[in-house]
């Protein structure tokens, strides 16, 4: 039986009973599934495995940094290249729970055999790398892209689930419900057997399916008038013809453009953490994994907290204290010298993680218009997903153009970070302009 999502005519008796009613639940479960793929499989198990398969010491664990980010960069890449449609489907055919299930499903079959591969020798090299780590670099790359992609859905879904002053509340809850996953996901780590990484992605991939069940199942969409049909390709004209609007939209689309600095400053970090963690701070695996059960405690806090100052002082201010916080846990990263450091750093970075994905994307709300928010959550996962092929990008280059440096050469291209925050930053200072004009 399915849920019909009708909040907005509903009053909630506090926020309790707005938490805990089955559409919002539902909802936020997909984010407790998808949170177990993005910890387990991007931040810590994939980047493990190829360290694994490539590093054994500081010069080739450079290379193995270099590895993971081109896979980042490359996944990101097609995101960029579809993102725009999908927007333009969501405000055409007013679907996204159908897109959601496909994606999702696609992600977890390829996280599947992510596992598969991984644990299966096979002979021979392609391009120099062997046949079986050449084959779960696609796969990662294939679930990635459909992970990410399930999300410009997932995220334009939720400004159906309440009203303009719910949605930073629901936005919180999401997002601290989502890291309550990266716990359950990091429940298999006592089982998996020690230089054997791909051990972790079989179950994985049942654990991201299992969770998404209630959203698939629970949720039905609030029913919405359709465009008229036309062929596919046909949405980058009314991308770029969205572009040629932007006068009329400047507040979107700086905010975009700070996004795209912060994002990069926020997506590459999750994507290397582990790594660098491991090979320039001293982590052992085990001590990673406390770091990140800490930082994921962190972020859920802080998304709880920062869902109440979005309500209380607007997104645009809040977005911008996230940003702050971002830029200060970079800056403690990069010079770190003790692992004591590294924990704070950590800590800093947790909060700023979780809470940049409540504060974003209930500013996107606030400024786009009903009729066009869908194109508009397209563009925001657009720019969002070019900085993710910038950052890691940039990320690689200097671990394999200084590779011989060793450590330094991971402290360099964080350090890279620290110019994109800023500049994020300063384009937020740019939208407080804006809003004063108005």
């Amino acid at each position: 039986m399915e849920l019909q999502v009708k909040p907005k005519s509903k009053k909630w008796k506090g926020n309790f009973g707005l938490y805990f009613s089955l559409p919002i639940l539902s909802w936020a479960f997909y984010d407790f599934a998808n949170t177990i793929f993005s910890s387990n499989i991007n931040t810590i198990f994939f980047p493990f495995f190829l360290q694994e398969q490539i590093g054994e010491n500081a010069v080739l664990d450079q290379i193995a940094s270099t590895f993971i980010s081109y896979a980042n960069a490359i996944a990101s890449l097609f995101l960029v290249l579809f993102s725009p449609l999908f927007g333009v489907m969501i405000d055409r055919t007013g679907k996204m729970k159908k897109y959601i299930m496909i994606f999702t499903l696609i992600s977890v079959i390829c996280t599947f055999l992510m596992g598969v591969f991984g644990g299966t020798p096979l002979d021979g090299k392609i391009l120099g790398i062997p046949v079986s780590l050449a084959i779960v670099i696609l796969l990662f790359v294939i679930a990635k892209f459909f992970y990410h992609s399930s999300l410009v859905f997932y995220d334009t879904m939720m400004s159906d689930l309440g009203t303009k002053q719910q949605l930073p509340l629901i936005s919180g809850f999401g997002v601290a419900v989502g890291y309550l996953g990266t716990l359950v996901g990091l429940s298999i780590y006592p089982f998996i057997s020690k230089g054997s990484s791909h051990e972790a992605f079989i179950p994985t991939a049942i654990l991201f399916l299992v969770f998404s069940l209630p959203l698939f199942f629970f949720l039905k969409e609030s029913p919405k008038q359709q465009k008229a049909k036309e062929p596919f390709l046909s949405g980058y004209k009314e991308i770029k013809s969205t572009f040629k609007e932007m006068r009329s939209y400047r507040s979107v689309f700086t905010f975009m453009i700070a996004y795209f600095f912060l994002n990069d400053a926020i997506a590459t970090t999750i994507g290397m953490m582990a790594v660098y963690a491991k090979t320039v701070v001293g982590f052992s695996s085990s001590g990673f994994i406390l770091l990140y059960l800490v930082s994921t405690v962190s972020s859920i806090a802080g998304s709880f907290l920062f869902g109440y100052i979005t309500q209380s002082k607007g997104p645009r201010l809040a977005v911008t204290y996230v940003g702050v916080l971002l830029l200060v846990a970079l800056f403690i990263a990069v010079f770190a010298q003790t692992a004591l450091w590294f924990w704070v750093a950590g800590s800093m970075f947790g909060i700023s993680l979780g809470s940049m994905w409540v504060t974003s994307r209930t500013y996107i709300i606030e400024l786009t218009p009903d009729e066009k928010r869908g194109q508009f959550f397209g563009l925001f996962a657009f720019s969002g997903k070019v900085s993710s092929i910038i950052g890691p990008l940039l990320y690689g280059t200097i671990t394999l153009i200084f590779h011989d440096l060793g450590t330094l050469a991971s402290r360099m291209a964080l350090g890279s970070l620290i110019i994109m925050a800023i500049i994020g930053l300063g384009f937020l200072l740019k939208l407080k302009g804006l809003e004063e004009v108005k």
